[in-house]
């Protein structure tokens, strides 16, 4: 799960930031209008997380914006600022949520998780996609009634497929969404490579048909393959 920290206030953006860590949520940050902006235009979030009062902007317009470009993140307003006004114009624009300051991280934890299911998955704790079974709030992946081990990374990626399955997604796509932002720094995505060949022949040693294809070119598309043989 990757989540954008929209705050001006640098001691809350930072133990935000250490609690969120602690759930196994990634976690990227933008201090004002303009910064989020950048953010949200160039990289895709599970959950926003949206202060209303900006030094150089305002929430609500980040919302407007983030309409306007058709965008699906879930968008949880964080603000002191608890007016009715405020928070029904939120609402209207599309925010999935409304906390005010101040408030205690385990239930904001909460309503991430709550905005998140909704937003992937009508509400329900588990995921499925072909004989793959996935419970986002343990990080338990199953294929059919048997666990599958995977390392937490390997769990990203995977569930980063299954939400995304039958769509091609580029490399670069899913570097950002599985590590952050700040992944277009590396040289190459060799690192990529080694974790979906792991977790291609756990799915085989499992005997799944769900299969990680490569799409020589553009990147990897998750799909069920009903002809592949059962052990």
């Amino acid at each position: 799960m990757k989540v954008l920290i929209i705050e001006d206030n640098e001691d809350l953006r930072e133990i935000s930031k250490l609690e969120l860590e602690k759930e196994k949520i990634l976690v990227e940050m933008a201090s004002n209008y303009k910064e989020a902006i950048e953010k949200i235009e160039l990289y895709e979030y599970d959950c926003i997380l949206l202060d209303i009062m900006l030094p150089d902007g305002d929430g609500l317009s980040i919302l407007r914006c983030l309409k306007e470009i058709h965008k699906s993140e879930g968008v949880i307003i964080i603000s002191a600022k608890d007016s009715l006004e405020d928070k029904i114009e939120g609402l209207e624009l599309g925010a999935d949520d409304y906390l005010p300051k101040p408030f205690h991280f385990a239930e904001l934890i909460a309503r991430i998780k709550s905005v998140v299911r909704r937003k992937m998955g009508d509400g329900e704790v588990f995921f499925s996609f072909g004989d793959l079974k996935v419970n986002n709030s343990s990080f338990k992946v199953f294929v059919e009634d048997k666990e599958l081990i995977l390392s937490r990374k390997e769990y990203d990626i995977l569930f980063y497929f299954i939400n995304r399955a039958n769509r091609l997604i580029d490399k670069t796509t899913l570097a950002e969404g599985v590590w952050g932002d700040y992944i277009d720094q590396v040289d190459n995505y060799d690192f990529i490579y080694a974790q979906i060949k792991n977790i291609r022949k756990k799915l085989k040693d499992a005997g799944s048909k769900v299969e990680i294809k490569s799409i020589y070119g553009f990147g990897y598309k998750l799909i069920f393959n009903e002809d592949i043989d059962e052990k």
